[in-house]
Formats: C-alpha cells, sequence, structure tokens
C-alpha cells in the first residue's frame, strides 16, 4: 500500500479490502458443523471446505434450487460417530443417506421435520428403536437394516402417518411380530426379516394393509399355521415367510393373490399337499417350497404360470411323476426338484420349448432315458440328475449343449459310449459320470474342455488308454477313474499340469512306469495307482511334492528301493505294500507303525521284525528262504484276514452311515441367520476326511466348497456318545457348546466376529457353518512359516481388530457377553489378514455382576492386556484361566 494510502480514513480502507461474492449460506454451516461431528477418513469430504460458498456442489449435496439443500447421500465412506444431529436444523432437508457407515451409537433425529426419506442400513447403531422416528410427519422410507437394535419394536410405530417402506433386517429385535403395524394404512413394504423375534404367529391383522407389495417375515421365529386371510392381499407381489417353524398345510388363499411375482415359504415344516392354482396367477415368476414336509404329487396346473421362472420344491416327499405339463412352461429357468420320492419317467419334450437354466431332479427314483432335447434351447447350464434309476444312453444332443457348466449324472444305470462332443463342452467344469454302466474310451476330444476342473469316472465300463490331449486341461484339479478297465501307460502330458490336487486311478489296468517330470504338481494332496500293472522303480520326485498327503501305490509290480526322498513328505495313508521292492527301507519308514505300509515285498528289508528273511550275519539259502516263505505266507494270510474284516467293517459302517444320512436327510433342521445361497444337503455331501481342516475340543472342522464357487467352514460338533468316551459330561458339554455357539453368533453382526451362516441338527449330529477364514487362527500362522507375514503393524491392526470384536460384546450386546476363551487359536484372520473372535462355545451372557463358574483354555486369560501381548510378543502368557 502507498504512502498516501496510509492516510486514508479507515472506513475508506475498509472499502477497499477484497470482498467474497458470497458468503456460506446457512446450509453450508450446518453440514459443516455436521462434518465436524465425525470421524471423516480422508479424501472422503475433501470438497466440504468453507472457502466454497456453494454447498449444493459438494459431493453428496443436491439442492432444491441455489440455496437450499434437500438431500444428503454418504454412503459407503466409512463414516463414524453419532449420528450429526446437525443435519435436522437444515430446514428443507428431505433425504438423508447414511448407509454402509460406522454410524452409531446413538440416533437423535427428532429435529428433521421435513424428512421424507431415512437410510441408516449397516451402520453401528444400538439400543432400542427411537419413538420420535414415528413423529416425523412426512417421513415415507426408513431403512435401518444391519444395525444392533434390540428390544421390541415400540407401539409407537403403529402412529406413522405416511410411511410407505420400513425394512428392520438384521437387528436384534426381540418380543413378537407386533400385530399393531396392519395399522399403518400407507404401508407397501414391510421388512423384518433376520430377527431374533420371539417364537410367535404371523399376525392376521397384517391382511389390513391393503396397499402392501411386499412382505418380508423370513427367520423371525415364526409359529403356527399361515394365516388364510393373508390371501386378501390383492396388490402383494412379494411374500417371504421363509426359514420360521410354521406348520400346517398351505392355505389355499395364498394361491388368489392374484399380483403375486414372488412366493418364498422354504425352510419351514409345513405339510399336506401343493394347492392348485397357483397355475393362474400371471405375473408369478418365482415359487420356493423347498425343505418342508410336503406330500402327494405336485400339481399338472403349476406349470400353466405363464411367467413362472423358478420353482423349488426340493427336500419335501413329495411322489409320482414330475408333470408332463413342465415340457410346456414357456419361462421357467430354474427347475429344483431334488431329495423328493419322485418316479417314473421324464417328460420326452423336456427341454425343447422350455429355455431351462438350471435342471436338478437328483435324490428321487426316476427311471427311463434322459430326455434328447433337454437342451435343445441352448441356454442349460446345469444338468444334476446324480441318485435316480435313470437308464439308456447318453444323449447325442448333450453334446451339442456348449452351454453347459455341470453335469452330475453319477449314480444311475446309464450305458453304452459317451458322446465324444460331450467331453469336450467348452465351459464345463464339472463332469460327474460316475459308477455307471458305461464304456467306451476317454475321447480326445477332451481337449476342448478348457474350463474343466472336476472329472469323476469311477466305476464304470471304461476301456482303452487315458488320451494324451488330457494334458490340455490346465485347471484340472481331480481326475477320479478307479475302478474301469483302463490300460496303457499314464500319458506324459498329465505331469504338466499345475492344478491337478487328486488322482484316483486305483484297480484298472494301467502299466508302464509311473510318471517323472512332475514338478508341477504342487497341489497334489493325493495320488492312489493302486491295484494296476505299473513297473519299474518308484520315481524319488514323489518326495518333492509339497502338499501331497496321501500315497497308494500298492498291488502293482514296482521294483527297486523305497526312495529315501519319501521321508520328506507328511503322509497320513502312505501303502506300497503287494510290489516288488527290495532293499533297505528308509530309517522314518522302518518301524512297526508302517508294517503294513510294505507287506508283500518278500525282498523288502527293515528293522521290523519278520518283514524280511535273513539276519545281518546271513543264513543258509535253503533255510532262510523256507523260513521266509513260512512267515510271508502266514502274515500275509493273516494280513489279508484282519484287512478283509477291517475293509468290510468299514464299508459296512460307511454304508450304514451314509443311507442313514440319506434317509434321515429330510429331518435335518436348518437354522438360517443370513439368507443362503446353499441348502444344508450341499454341506452334507462335503462332510468328507479328505475336506478336514482342523480338530479342536468341540470338534472337527471341515472345509466346504459350494456349487456356486463359495467356500464355508462346518464345524461338526463331537456327538455325545464321543464326548461321553473322552471324559466329558456326555451330551450336556456337547449340547451347551452348540446352544452357545447359536445363541451368541446367530444374533449379532460385527465386522470383527466370525459369520455364523447357520446350523444344522438330526438328533445327536450338530453342525454349524462359518464364513470361511483362508489363513485360518492366528495361532497358526505364529507358530508358522507364515510368521514372517505378520510385521509389527500387522499384529497391532490383529491385536485392534480383536479388541474391538470383544468391545462390542461388552458394551453394545444387550445384555453383554463374555467369550471367556479368548486366546490366538480362537481369532481367524480372513484373506486381508482382518481378524474376527471365534468359538463361542463357552461365552456367556451377562446377567448379574458376577460369574460362578470358570471356563476357557489354560494358559490364558481373556480379555484383556495378556492377549494383546500374546499377539505383539508370539508368546503365550501362563494363565490358568479365563473369566
Amino acid at each position: 500500500m502507498s504512502m498516501a494510502a496510509s492516510f486514508l480514513p479507515l472506513p475508506l480502507l475498509l472499502l477497499l479490502l477484497p470482498i467474497p461474492a458470497h458468503a456460506l449460506s446457512q446450509d453450508g454451516l450446518h453440514l459443516l458443523d455436521a462434518k465436524r461431528a465425525l470421524t471423516v477418513p480422508a479424501p472422503a469430504l475433501a470438497d466440504w471446505n468453507p472457502r466454497d460458498a456453494t454447498p449444493c456442489d459438494w459431493a453428496g449435496v443436491s439442492c432444491h434450487d441455489p440455496d437450499a439443500v434437500t438431500a444428503v447421500s454418504l454412503p459407503g465412506l466409512n463414516l463414524a460417530g453419532s449420528f450429526p444431529a446437525a443435519l435436522c436444523r437444515i430446514p428443507r432437508l428431505r433425504s438423508i443417506d447414511l448407509s454402509d457407515n460406522y454410524i452409531g451409537p446413538d440416533l437423535d433425529v427428532a429435529r428433521c421435520a421435513a424428512l421424507q426419506r431415512l437410510d441408516l442400513s449397516t451402520n453401528a447403531l444400538v439400543g432400542p428403536l427411537p419413538d420420535a422416528l414415528a413423529d416425523l410427519p412426512d417421513l415415507l422410507y426408513l431403512n435401518l437394516q444391519g444395525n444392533n437394535f434390540s428390544g421390541p419394536i415400540p407401539d409407537s410405530f403403529a402412529r406413522f402417518p405416511k410411511l410407505q417402506s420400513l425394512s428392520l433386517v438384521y437387528n436384534l429385535l426381540g418380543g413378537q411380530v407386533p400385530p399393531f403395524l396392519g395399522r399403518v394404512a400407507t404401508l407397501r413394504e414391510l421388512n423384518l426379516s433376520y430377527n431374533p423375534f420371539a417364537p410367535g404367529p404371523v399376525p392376521p391383522q397384517l391382511a389390513a394393509l391393503s396397499a402392501l407389495r411386499v412382505l418380508w417375515l423370513a427367520g423371525c421365529n415364526l409359529v403356527g399355521a399361515i394365516p388364510p386371510a393373508l390371501g386378501r392381499l390383492a396388490n402383494l407381489t412379494d411374500l417371504d415367510l421363509s426359514t420360521n417353524a410354521l406348520t400346517g398345510p398351505i392355505p389355499p388363499e395364498i394361491a388368489g393373490l392374484t399380483s403375486a411375482v414372488q412366493i418364498e415359504l422354504y425352510n419351514n415344516s409345513l405339510t399336506g399337499p401343493v394347492p392348485a392354482g397357483f397355475g393362474s396367477l400371471r405375473h408369478l415368476r418365482a415359487l420356493d417350497f423347498a425343505m418342508n414336509r410336503l406330500h402327494g404329487a405336485i400339481p399338472e396346473d403349476l406349470f400353466r404360470a405363464p411367467s413362472l421362472e423358478t420353482l423349488h420344491l426340493y427336500a419335501n416327499a413329495l411322489t409320482g411323476p414330475v408333470p408332463e405339463s413342465v415340457a410346456r412352461a414357456p419361462s421357467l429357468v430354474e427347475l429344483r426338484l431334488f431329495a423328493n420320492r419322485l418316479n417314473g419317467t421324464l417328460p420326452a419334450g423336456l427341454g425343447r420349448n422350455t429355455p431351462l437354466f438350471c435342471l436338478d431332479l437328483s435324490d428321487n427314483a426316476i427311471s427311463g432315458e434322459i430326455p434328447p432335447g433337454i437342451c435343445d434351447r441352448g441356454e442349460l447350464e446345469e444338468l444334476l440328475l446324480l441318485d435316480n434309476m435313470l437308464s439308456g444312453r447318453i444323449p447325442d444332443a448333450l453334446g451339442r449343449c456348449r452351454s453347459l457348466r455341470r453335469v452330475r449324472l453319477s449314480n444311475n444305470r446309464l450305458a453304452g459310449d459317451v458322446p465324444d462332443a460331450v467331453w469336450g463342452l467348452p465351459h464345463m467344469s464339472l463332469l460327474e459320470l460316475n459308477d455307471n454302466h458305461l464304456t467306451g474310451q476317454i475321447s480326445p476330444a477332451i481337449a476342448g474342455a478348457a474350463n474343466l476342473s472336476k472329472l469323476v469316472l469311477s466305476n464304470n465300463r471304461l476301456t482303452g488308454a487315458i488320451p494324451s490331449e488330457i494334458g490340455s486341461l490346465s485347471k484340472l484339479y481331480e481326475l477320479s477313474a478307479g475302478g474301469n478297465m483302463l490300460s496303457g501307460p499314464l500319458p506324459s502330458s498329465l505331469g504338466g499340469l499345475p492344478e491337478l490336487g487328486r488322482v484316483v486311478l486305483r484297480n484298472n489296468s494301467l502299466s508302464g512306469q509311473l510318471l517323472r517330470g512332475i514338478e508341477s504338481w504342487k497341489k497334489l494332496s493325493e495320488l492312489n495307482l493302486a491295484d494296476n500293472g505299473f513297473t519299474g522303480s518308484i520315481p524319488p520326485e514323489l518326495g518333492d511334492l509339497p502338499v501331497l498327503n496321501y500315497l497308494d501305490l500298492s498291488g502293482n509290480e514296482l521294483s527297486g528301493e523305497v526312495p529315501v526322498q519319501l521321508e520328506n513328505l507328511k503322509l497320513n495313508q502312505f501303502n506300497v505294500s503287494n510290489n516288488q521292492l527290495h532293499g533297505p527301507l528308509p530309517p522314518q519308514y522302518a518301524t512297526e507303525a508302517y508294517r503294513s505300509s510294505f507287506l508283500g515285498n518278500p525282498e523288502l528289508c527293515g528293522e521290523i521284525a519278520g518283514l524280511c528273511g535273513g539276519d545281518s550275519q546271513g543264513r543258509s539259502k535253503h533255510h532262510s528262504g523256507f523260513a521266509w516263505m513260512m512267515r510271508s505266507i502266514f502274515i500275509f494270510a493273516a494280513a489279508i484276514l484282519v484287512a478283509g474284516v477291517a475293509w468290510f467293517y468299514w464299508r459296512y459302517r460307511t454304508f450304514k452311515n451314509r443311507s442313514k444320512l440319506r434317509a434321515d436327510r429330510s429331518k435335518w433342521t436348518l437354522t438360517s441367520f443370513h439368507k443362503l445361497s446353499f441348502s444344508e444337503y450341499e454341506i452334507l455331501d462335503c462332510l468328507d476326511e479328505d475336506n478336514v481342516i482342523g480338530s479342536g475340543a468341540s470338534g472337527k472342522v471341515y472345509k466346504a466348497v459350494l456349487s456356486n464357487g463359495e467356500v464355508v467352514a462346518v464345524k461338526k460338533l463331537w456327538s455325545a456318545a464321543a464326548v461321553k468316551n473322552g471324559g466329558g459330561e456326555g451330551s450336556s458339554a456337547a449340547d451347551d457348546s452348540f446352544e452357545a455357539e447359536v445363541r451368541t453368533l446367530g444374533k449379532i453382526r460385527h465386522k470383527n466376529i466370525v459369520k455364523l451362516w447357520c446350523c444344522c441338527a438330526h438328533k445327536e449330529c450338530k453342525l454349524l457353518v462359518y464364513e470361511y477364514m483362508p489363513n485360518g487362527s492366528l495361532g497358526d500362522v505364529l507358530h508358522s512359516s507364515k510368521a514372517g507375514l505378520l510385521d509389527w503393524g500387522t499384529r497391532y491392526k490383529i491385536a485392534l481388530d480383536a479388541a474391538e470384536g470383544l468391545s462390542y460384546l461388552h458394551h453394545d450386546c444387550v445384555p453383554a457377553i463374555v467369550h471367556r476363551d479368548v486366546k490366538s487359536n480362537n481369532i481367524l484372520l480372513d484373506a486381508e489378514l482382518s481378524a474376527r473372535v471365534a468359538d463361542f462355545g463357552v461365552a456367556k451372557v451377562v446377567e448379574a455382576k458376577s460369574m460362578s463358574v470358570i471356563a476357557g483354555s489354560c494358559g490364558y486369560i481373556a480379555p484383556g492386556m495378556p492377549n494383546a501381548c500374546l499377539i505383539m510378543h508370539h508368546r503365550p502368557y501362563d494363565y490358568c484361566c479365563c473369566c
């Protein structure tokens, strides 16, 4: 400024200063107050700046005109803190969307007088539902799903004057489903699914909601019969009463819902026949009555519904044939009728006029041939007809169905050659043809099946050599073709498959030498080539396979010594008996524990008494040979007798257990805590010893890879007898652990608590299905070669994750929950090494000031600093219990 300007009067100087064109509006100031009330991670809301005088240009802000903010939408920004009440001071604010954040624990919207739409789904709100919500005069849409609200739905919710949509899914609400909601006459959508309500009926008062279009009450602990009055809801498009304990028949009035698009009543205990009349519903697209106790024949008119796309009637007791009208269903895409008692033959025209995507008729008693036009529309991706009595040949036309991804035809009576084109379907990932009467050879056309990952051909009458083209299947994980008449050598190309995890070719007529050059088999866990005619020596390269745990080369003509490299393997099953091996045994195997692994090799010697003839000083050749022959005959005969008895007993037990499991399938009770994309039958099929990933005091854990590619962990609790034999308290201990896990994990949801998908129970067998944690437990990682992954930053993050989960249990759950067994083995790690607290088998709801029972694992105390130190210092602290 010049010297002259310094003598100007003060008012004139103020006039010369720069003045902003516009000051920040009052609405903008309220928005900044709301931002300051929240924890906002960078770079979210970076443009919410007081220097910018136009808040209507800020991220997530909408305006009706340049001066009036009408909507704030900030979903999925990881915002944290209590609900910012400053938003309610914006006079014309009509819509707030803060979904998918960490807003909580408080909610105060009493001053949001103009609000029409409020979405706070998937946040951290706790406590009872606020009565003030019902006093918002213009509220049309309220979505509070995915929080931790508790207590009953308040009576004030009957006062909503204009509410059209109410969603309270996935909270912790108690009491019964309230009848007074039937007085909110403006409701169009009512969604209360997956809350731990007290057992109660479906309120018939809901039939008074004449404008209702969506009624979702899945997983609400509903009991009793379905009220026939629901049939008066003329505008209802979606009805979901699934996953409850409803009983009695399906009311015929439900078939009179003329506007219905989707009706879901699955996973209840409904009885009686499927009512007639659904075929007249012009808009019906999906009907799901699976997992009930329905019986009788499938109504012929059911498939006349012109818009029907999805029909699920599986896991019932339906009888009779599949109706002929199914072949004329113009829109049917998905038909799942498995696990019933259907019989007769399939309609000859099935598939010709129907755009089928998935057909699952497994586990019935259907006979006759597979309809030749089953894929004439060219859209079929899943053909599942296993466990029936189908006969005849596999149709040639199936080879033109290039859309097929999964083909399961096992356990039937199919015969003849498999069409060449079927071997080479380009999108097929699973081909399962085992336990039939199929003949012919594996076609070289299999090279075209570029996506094939599982090929199961066991127990047929296939002949010829395994084609070298099988080496083109770069995604192949399992090759099972035991119990056939395959011959010739193994193709060398088989050794180059990097994804191969299981090879079972036992009981064939294969010959030649075992493969060398198998460095690519880094994922191979099982190799079973028993009972063939292989010659030559055992390849030392087998000892370099990192995860091989099952090796059976018995019943061949292998010679040479047992390679010392096999000592590198950690084998659960090892058998090279009945070959022509000779020489000394590797020291690791020269023990009595491995005797049965080497029987029937007369010239194989080791420290095992009687395994071979001759001592270190030598004997007369005649005496040694005679003594060895007599001992061998005796040992061999005894071993055959013992092995035969054991094998027969094992097969009998397996057959009995499987038969019992299959016979009792419909008697399993499934309780889900989330929307499921699988059934308990998929889970039961995965309970194989090959899938075991862990075992503990409460049970055994399996890894289950489902048909949709999803992976879950299944804990099978020890039965009462097993617990009792182990010195425990029998049924009481097992039941208490099961009830504790279900009671605890079934009602809580937090990013640092392991998710319990569902539980299954039948008599003494109880299963818990969790989300799968790829990195296992923290204890496993700390004490393995992967400990190097846990730098100090990662360890701190794991400790913080575990602390947040425990804090939620102690402070946010009503009533509070104490884990009582926090230790590194009960903290699981996902793919990103984020921690989840798990194993609530001794968890306790705190309803008093103290607990009189000590529980948990020796050596740990929970919760508190010792567990954090355990993670940070890689060393357990010596505490005797947790309380």
